[in-house]
């Protein structure tokens, strides 16, 4: 396979430390002596937010992989740092090239004997595209089994032994029939299943909209499907926004269906503008929203991530930015002390937090139907909790540096700790079921 891996050396000290360090501490996972482990996506995550260049790993495991084409592991290891580096549609292909191979992918337990394991039924996508357990759950003794479905046949390999499953698929248009399949070959699974099949649908920005409305304390704005023609009458002015679009009127949000990480996502304030984004965006349909203003008395945007673990919150990060668009990465919370001091504050204070959105936060969770998902979420100077997104897929993690961070490690404790604990739960509740 023929690949352009670019970006800019490290140095190879650097590099060496890094590399000698992840091949003799990753979890066992190799097949065979001459196979690599899998990693997952973590340590590669890891590196990436410690500013790491990753380009001299994956140049080193595409050496490697010329050497020893039939390495699986080695292949999909290739393809999530190819994909931390910022090149998507390389990252696929090599993925691509490892589902050739095999379909599953076995990460231990850094503690063994593990206390148990979790099948999680994968797809094949981008970062985006799967619940990134492997984050969460860096260390400590839960086995990881990712499990790629088939397109035609979901479960057409033998299934491993597992004590839980967890359905990792995100909703998009590819995965419902996927979903659907899925369904009815879970209704009667003998093990727990964690975010059953049926609820996923619920996590589309559309569905949520609607499903979400009137719960008590939240607020979130109907997000409309909008064909790319309707967008572009809009533009020319042969139709008005809130004619065709009932509710809504400048400034709104437009981002194409089934993007994610902010991808094309931009606020349009005129027609004129609806324009310019047509211009440089091409997908043919996209969800638009209204706007809704939600800084603080000191003109600052405040998102929060939380994780809804079995319908109880759980703080993971909070971003504070001068710009409305919260990307955790770039507002600043590296750069400026007093916001990572405001967001210790908050997470301190969580529980304060949760008590005044308990009744919003109760309605996700019953709503959704899910049993583990995040929710990345504003506060509005009404007191409101507005939802911007719902998902089981965003990233919780606790890699970011302690020297800079000291306060994350014990809270995002807690948010690994309850996910555990639930596993647990359902663990013993399924035993006690088979023993009775």
């Amino acid at each position: 396979m023929m690949l352009d891996l670019v970006g800019t050396q490290g140095a190879s000290g650097t590099h060496d430390k890094y590399w000698n360090h992840l091949m003799t501490t990753s979890p066992p996972g190799a097949t065979s002596p001459a196979e690599m482990p899998f990693f997952g996506l973590a340590p590669f995550l890891r590196m990436s937010i410690a500013g790491v260049d990753l380009l001299p790993y994956a140049q080193e495991m595409l050496a490697l992989a010329e050497e020893r084409p039939d390495d699986a592991n080695l292949w999909m290891n290739l393809s999530l740092a190819v994909q931390c580096l910022g090149q998507r549609e390389s990252g696929l292909a090599i993925q691509a090239q490892a589902l050739e191979l095999k379909r599953i992918y076995h990460l231990a337990a850094t503690e063994q004997p593990a206390r148990l394991c979790v099948l999680m039924l994968m797809v094949p996508g981008d970062l985006a595209a799967n619940t990134p357990l492997e984050c969460l759950l860096e260390t400590g003794d839960i086995d990881l089994v990712f499990y790629y479905v088939s397109p035609d046949d979901p479960l057409a390999f033998p299934i491993p032994e597992h004590d839980v499953l967890l359905v990792a698929m995100g909703e998009s248009a590819a995965n419902r029939s996927l979903l659907a399949t899925l369904t009815q070959a879970l209704a009667d699974w003998p093990k727990p299943v964690i975010n059953s099949p049926q609820h996923i649908h619920t996590t589309d920005r559309s569905v949520a909209s609607r499903l979400l409305q009137g719960a008590p304390g939240l607020l979130i704005p109907p997000t409309l499907h909008a064909p790319r023609a309707a967008l572009q009458a809009i533009a020319s002015g042969a139709e008005r926004l809130g004619e065709r679009f009932v509710g809504c009127d400048f400034p709104v949000i437009v981002r194409p269906v089934d993007s994610q990480g902010g991808r094309d996502l931009d606020k349009i304030d005129s027609p004129e503008m609806v324009a310019a984004y047509l211009a440089r965006v091409d997908s043919t349909e996209f969800f638009v929203s209204r706007f809704i203003d939600y800084r603080g008395q000191d003109g600052l945007f405040r998102k929060y991530r939380i994780a809804l673990i079995d319908g109880s919150p759980f703080a993971c990060h909070m971003g504070v930015s001068s710009h409305w668009m919260v990307h955790y990465v770039n507002a600043g919370m590296y750069e400026e002390a007093h916001k990572r001091a405001e967001e210790a504050s908050f997470m301190a204070n969580f529980d304060d937090f949760a008590r005044r959105h308990k009744p919003a936060l109760n309605a996700i969770a019953a709503r959704t139907g899910l049993d583990y998902l995040c929710i990345d979420c504003a506060e509005t100077q009404a007191g409101q909790l507005l939802v911007f997104e719902v998902d089981h897929c965003m990233v919780v993690h606790a890699m970011d540096p302690e020297d800079l961070f000291p306060y994350k490690q014990t809270y995002m404790q807690k948010v690994k700790t309850a996910f555990r604990d639930y596993l647990l739960r359902l663990d013993v509740a399924q035993r006690r079921d088979n023993d009775e």
